[in-house]
């Protein structure tokens, strides 16, 4: 906190249980909460619980030694408690909360009907360093606009992500914008959406000076950005014929240094295409600005469809489920195109060994 020029009250000890004691004095005095809780935290005593406050719509269940055996529901009941009467909440949450029964369904229920409760987001596996669980992130509004009274915004971002190695999975910048832009949308906010169209073409743009490509600099501000996603896939699938012609051309001493010259600026190009796809997949669905469900990501659902599905706030319950996209990758050129890589791999392999087996034998070894 020092570090970040914030001050705060550290409590320790039995007063810093927040399950039993509010030490900070929190209650109804918040303009935004952030949190990321522990999940399913058991043995919280019931009565301790109960009698320090923060709990507007009950307890969860309580079992026969007087415990809250899951207490996902007493966060949820103080995050909501602290905020003031215009304030935000955004937290992390186990999936199950979402869909839970017994008492937690009640609670859900009379959560659902403040009108409260802004946006679901449904997050995949892999998006923690230590566990692969997936999560939900949680939004309450208590000063939510007209158009969206009796309203809560679903949106299912399971399939939605970055791959960073096999066990992490992440949002990149880009990816984030595009869910910021359809809360945006869902708001009314398509000032902002739009500033974020202007703001992929800049960029692509910018990274297209750089590359001193002119024609890619002229598409940028008149082409689609699906136009823009085939031109630079034209683009890189030359690119690769081109720097394997130069590395094949190389003499064995400039073979790497040539190598990493192409991979880099293939590299270059990858990005701008990785840009340009992300910016495609929202223009695609929501065009210059107006919100739509689109089944598989979002859907803007109504209390009475709420209760109707038992009051659960589980997205992949109301987007329904997307079709399978084609890729575009056509198999039998990329499968081609692996082989060639494969062998030209193969040729520099051998070519290694015999140098080394040269200079072993000049060693006299």
């Amino acid at each position: 906190m020092a570090v970040h020029g914030l001050t705060g009250v550290i409590k320790s000890g039995d007063e810093a249980n927040t399950f039993y004691h509010d030490a900070h004095n929190l209650d109804g005095s918040c303009d935004y909460i952030m949190a990321n809780p522990p999940f399913n935290v058991d043995k919280v005593k019931a009565e301790s619980c109960e009698s320090a406050g923060r709990l507007p719509f009950g307890l969860p269940s309580v079992n026969k030694n007087k415990e809250v055996g899951n207490a996902n529901y007493l966060w949820i009941s103080y995050f909501y408690s602290y905020l003031n009467e215009h304030g935000r909440a955004g937290f992390v949450m186990a999936s199950s909360a979402t869909d839970s029964q017994g008492k937690d369904k009640d609670i859900r229920e009379k959560l659902v009907k403040t009108d409260h409760v802004d946006v679901m987001i449904s997050v995949g596996n892999n998006f923690f360093y230590t566990k692969s669980l997936p999560c939900s992130l949680w939004f309450f509004d208590k000063a939510k606009g007209e158009k969206i009274r009796d309203k809560i915004l679903f949106i299912d971002a399971r399939n939605y992500y970055t791959v960073v190695d096999r066990t992490l999975n992440e949002w990149s910048e880009w990816q984030l914008k595009n869910l910021n832009a359809i809360v945006w949308l869902y708001r009314s906010e398509t000032a902002k959406y739009t500033a974020l169209l202007q703001e992929y073409r800049d960029y692509l743009h910018g990274e297209a000076e750089a590359d001193d490509n002119d024609d890619l600099k002229e598409a940028v501000y008149q082409d689609s950005f699906a136009d823009i996603v085939s031109a630079l896939k034209e683009k890189l699938s030359a690119l690769r014929k081109t720097a394997k012609a130069e590395v094949d051309a190389a003499g064995k001493r400039d073979k790497k240094s040539v190598q990493q010259k192409c991979d880099d600026r293939i590299a270059y190009i990858e990005n701008m295409l990785t840009v340009a796809k992300e910016a495609n997949w929202l223009y695609e669905k929501f065009g210059d600005g107006v919100y739509a469900d689109v089944l598989g990501l979002c859907k803007l659902a109504s209390i009475e469809e709420i209760e109707e599905k038992g009051w659960s706030l589980t997205p992949g319950a109301y987007v329904g489920v997307a079709p399978v996209e084609d890729d575009g990758v056509d198999f039998a050129e990329r499968m081609a195109e692996i082989h060639r890589e494969l062998l030209s791999l193969q040729a520099e392999s051998n070519d290694l060994m015999d140098t080394i087996s040269q200079n072993m034998k000049e060693m006299g070894i």
